[in-house]
């Protein structure tokens, strides 16, 4: 019996592969009323399926992401994707940033529910390029630094000679890189050379460095490098790593946090 609904579930997954493929889209609404399945059953699928396939979990469902080495996405976009997950990796950025700290954000989504966690805080300096993470933090007590420099529209990133000339000036603690891929031969890479560049002058003006990732981007490699895993202090990301990135980490003694569920 158990082979017979484990094929069954096989089928299933297939057919919404193939689905996904066609459509770069699903939601478990959809999956629900084409296969006759529960939404629990539809979750367990998907999150299935992104550990198999390239397809990225999003709010409410998924998206086929099998060209995902040219893809540059919008910042809204990315910002349903693997949420719950993206929360629980900020919260726990958000705990290691101490009162007194001078802390780097680069863009991403990840980077801006650090922002958010931040407003109540006091006694900490943001240095970020990218505008939504400004703009999220304008009002609160958080002394907030922006780089200068052309905005890119997918990210709201400010990039170029002027933001990494600034950035030669200043002395960054604890640098929060958000990253399209990572993995032992690549290191921590973007799809955009500009955000490349200005995220490498601002970790080299950084006393620690901290990738910030959901498992979407394990093992992937984007088109342009930040970093090599050794230029890395530590890594926060929501499940456990692969063995061969796990012990290349663990070579250049770079500390792996995994976030952990908010219990409710």
């Amino acid at each position: 019996m158990a082979d017979a609904l484990g094929s069954k579930g096989d089928r299933r997954r297939e057919a919404v592969l193939q689905l996904l493929k066609q459509q770069g889209r699903i939601t478990v609404s959809e999956m629900v009323e084409r296969f006759g399945c529960s939404e629990a059953t539809a979750r367990r699928d998907l999150e299935q399926m992104e550990l198999q396939y390239p397809v990225i979990r999003t709010i409410g469902g998924a998206m086929y992401d099998g060209m995902n080495g040219v893809r540059d996405l919008a910042f809204s976009e990315k910002e349903g994707m693997s949420f719950l997950e993206k929360e629980q990796i900020a919260a726990k950025a958000a705990s290691l940033i101490l009162e007194g700290d001078v802390i780097g954000l680069s863009g991403g989504t990840t980077n801006y529910l650090i922002a958010k966690l931040l407003k109540p805080r006091r006694g900490v300096t943001v240095v970020t390029n990218a505008v939504n993470i400004a703009m999220e933090l304008a009002g609160s007590e958080i002394q907030v630094v922006v780089t200068g420099g052309i905005m890119r529209h997918n990210s709201f990133e400010l990039c170029g000679p002027l933001g990494e000339g600034m950035v030669a000036h200043l002395n960054i603690n604890k640098m929060f890189i958000g990253v399209d891929g990572i993995s032992a031969a690549g290191g921590i890479t973007t799809y955009s050379e500009q955000e490349a560049q200005i995220a490498k002058a601002m970790i080299s003006r950084s006393s620690e460095t901290y990738a910030v990732f959901d498992q979407s981007k394990v093992g992937r490699s984007s088109l342009f490098s930040i970093s090599s895993l050794d230029g890395l202090y530590a890594v926060i990301t929501d499940r456990s790593l692969p063995e061969g990135l796990s012990s290349e980490l663990d070579q250049h003694g770079i500390t792996v946090y995994i976030a952990e569920a908010a219990s409710i």
